[in-house]
């Protein structure tokens, strides 16, 4: 049976159900310290690219090419590495996706959530 990765943002509060807590951002969320967060781990590398991230900028009309293009990156080898990492995390228990982004429908742990549910193997989703 598959887990689904719950998806939350990093500024709420840590609840019973997160599991493991893992910030899948690049950046740190502004004004939150590391106690608040209350992490279990930082996986950087399957965060958006900067470039990704900054043609994207939160437009939802441009969210259906974000998704796609996001997807490719995950297929590269830096993010592999860190996908096997949350891919085996998931399989254990329950894992929290965390992010700063204030649209989580429209944010890249929606297309990583579902790349870690549907995940087969190597492929990304």
């Amino acid at each position: 049976m598959r887990r689904e990765p719950r998806v939350r943002r990093v500024y709420d509060r840590r609840e019973a159900a997160d599991g493991k807590r893992v910030l899948v951002d690049r950046l740190w969320p502004r004004g939150l310290s590391k106690e608040a967060a209350a992490l279990d781990e930082w996986a950087k590398d399957v965060a958006p690219g900067p470039e990704l991230r900054r043609w994207y900028g939160h437009r939802v009309d441009r969210y259906p090419e974000f998704a796609r293009r996001y997807r490719a990156e995950l297929d590269t080898a830096r993010a592999r590495e860190a996908l096997d990492r949350l891919a085996g995390l998931v399989q254990e228990g329950p894992v929290t996706l965390l992010t700063a982004t204030k649209d989580l429908a429209h944010a890249h742990t929606a297309v990583l959530a579902d790349v870690l549910l549907h995940r087969d193997g190597d492929l990304p989703g």
